[in-house]
């Protein structure tokens, strides 16, 4: 009984594949294999970097912080404590957003933890 592959349904899936590569350098875009790797490379990359985001913005959001409160002679961690302590309930990333661009509000902030 001779062999039966499924060519239709092959091209197709090769056919995605390469289609989500174009635009990768070199062989990357066009030999199957080499692309095969490369996509899968990537959806690996973009999975873990979607919580390396999370990670890289928490950060930028405490240095931020910390800037703003320097000037007031606090660290970060004293103001963090104290904001804690007295129950206010904003978060880092309105606290770093008002510390850029609303150093009035964040001053009021300052004063009502102080």
């Amino acid at each position: 009984m001779p062999r039966s592959v499924n060519t239709v349904a092959s091209r197709q899936r090769r056919k995605k594949i390469l289609k989500e590569t174009r635009g990768y350098f070199g062989r990357r875009k066009n030999v199957w294999t080499v692309a095969k790797n490369a996509y899968e490379k990537g959806l690996e990359y973009a999975y873990r970097d979607r919580r390396t985001k999370k990670r890289n913005f928490r950060a930028l959001w405490i240095q931020r912080i910390n800037a703003g409160v320097r000037p007031y002679g606090m660290s970060y961690s004293e103001f963090i404590g104290k904001v804690n302590k007295k129950g206010i309930l904003l978060n880092r990333k309105v606290l770093a957003d008002l510390a850029m661009n609303h150093p009035d509000a964040f001053e009021a902030v300052i004063k009502a933890v102080k």
